[in-house]
């Protein structure tokens, strides 16, 4: 079945909607995990490492925590999968140079950039709101197979600049920054919480299932779905 949406701007998630979970999974977080303890070494005067590892300090109330323990507790939250902005930050760093250096090619289902690119190319505005930090968000969308992705792209959100995924809140800034009407914006996600809270924010929402992602089974509540971006058609204001 195929869905027909008004807006004039679709927001991504990405993991389980534009990309394989099983990749970041199985290829990314080992990446990051055997390269935490080099980052927290070699660049700990750099800004953006230093504002990370002191959150990390912030969350686990340990101010004096050194470079092996951080790394122990960057570790512990990968185990959890862990939301948490430190860790996603200091993912971001260590996955920009892989894609920089060619360690790492981003997975995309087959279905996602012809879309993308057909709905830029109609002037639909794309944005990305993923628990990945913007830095990775920028190396993964400009690493993309096929060439850099970024030029379709007018913003990228993560939760330290928007908020946590599941709060409606988070929704309210995004469109607050785009300048569009809420019900202008369409979000595409697999998780029904993160899509509540869209809707909750005035959003128009559809749940994106693909067999063997995690949340594949449970559904995505109420909210219309899709199995690939290819069941998707957004039509702008007016058209």
């Amino acid at each position: 079945m195929s869905l027909r949406l008004g807006a004039d701007a679709v927001v991504l998630d990405v993991e389980g909607t534009t990309s394989a979970t099983r990749f970041v999974v199985d290829v990314l977080y080992p990446y990051s995990r055997a390269r935490f303890a080099a980052l927290l070494t070699e660049r700990a005067g750099e800004p953006e490492v230093a504002r990370a590892v002191a959150r990390v300090r912030e969350v686990t109330g340990e101010p004096d925590a050194g470079a092996v323990r951080v790394e122990k507790t960057l570790n512990a939250w990968l185990d959890e999968d862990r939301k948490e902005t430190a860790l996603k930050t200091l993912q971001g760093l260590v996955w920009r140079e892989g894609f920089a250096r060619g360690d790492l090619v981003p997975h995309f289902y087959d279905d996602v950039v012809p879309a993308l690119r057909d709905w830029h190319a109609s002037g639909i505005r794309l944005y990305v709101y993923s628990s990945g930090s913007v830095a990775a968000q920028r190396a993964w969308f400009s690493s993309a197979p096929g060439g850099d992705l970024l030029p379709l792209l007018s913003g990228l959100y993560d939760t330290e600049n928007a908020g946590p995924k599941q709060e409606p809140g988070s929704y309210r800034r995004i469109a607050s920054a785009t300048g569009l009407a809420p019900g202008r914006l369409l979000f595409l996600s697999d998780r029904a919480g993160e899509l509540d809270a869209a809707r909750a924010a005035g959003w128009r929402t559809v749940g994106v299932r693909r067999p063997g992602e995690p949340y594949f089974a449970r559904g995505v509540g109420d909210h219309a779905e899709a199995g690939t971006f290819d069941g998707i058609t957004v039509v702008r204001s007016g058209g």
